[in-house]
């Protein structure tokens, strides 16, 4: 189990890096192209192999990973059936965009269970210090996603 949970951890670090990477690219009107194909399949694996832990009833991990799993199918239909065109440039932007959020959510839930200093600050992760970090990310991240939709503006795609 260790390994496996250290190579969840290792896409899901590089599925948000990736999300970055991408986000900027969002805001200059840059696709990205492979950064791209990077982003949407490790943030596939991590929710996918999320699914893979041994527990025995349905977690709010569990719920995250579907919703991701949509949002990414939409996002994906958007670039690579939609083209970039009309709407699906903005569909496109912010799925990307809240697909990342969701990585950075479990980020910060992981972070204030692992780590001791911030699980002594909240350690039922309802606390004014964990609630502050999910909250600014949720604020940060609609402003990201706004931005990007409004701003992503690159030429369509010729082919998938």
């Amino acid at each position: 189990m260790v390994a496996f949970t250290l190579f969840h951890v290792a896409i899901s670090l590089v599925a948000i890096l990736s999300g970055f990477a991408v986000a900027v690219g969002l805001l200059r009107s840059d696709r990205k192209a492979g950064t791209t194909a990077v982003f949407l399949l490790t943030t596939a694996a991590t929710s996918v192999t999320g699914f893979l832990f041994p527990v025995h009833h349905v977690m709010p991990s569990h719920i995250l990973g579907v919703i991701s799993l949509v949002s990414l199918s939409i996002t994906a239909v958007a670039l690579y059936k939609g083209r970039l065109e009309g709407a699906w440039r903005w569909i496109y932007a912010g799925g990307a965009v809240f697909s990342l959020y969701l990585n950075f959510f479990v980020l910060i839930a992981q972070a204030f269970a692992k780590i001791p200093a911030l699980k002594a600050l909240a350690p039922t992760q309802s606390e004014p210090p964990f609630e502050a970090a999910e909250g600014g990310a949720l604020i940060g991240f609609a402003v990201l996603g706004i931005a990007a939709a409004v701003r992503f503006r690159p030429a369509a795609v010729v082919s998938a």
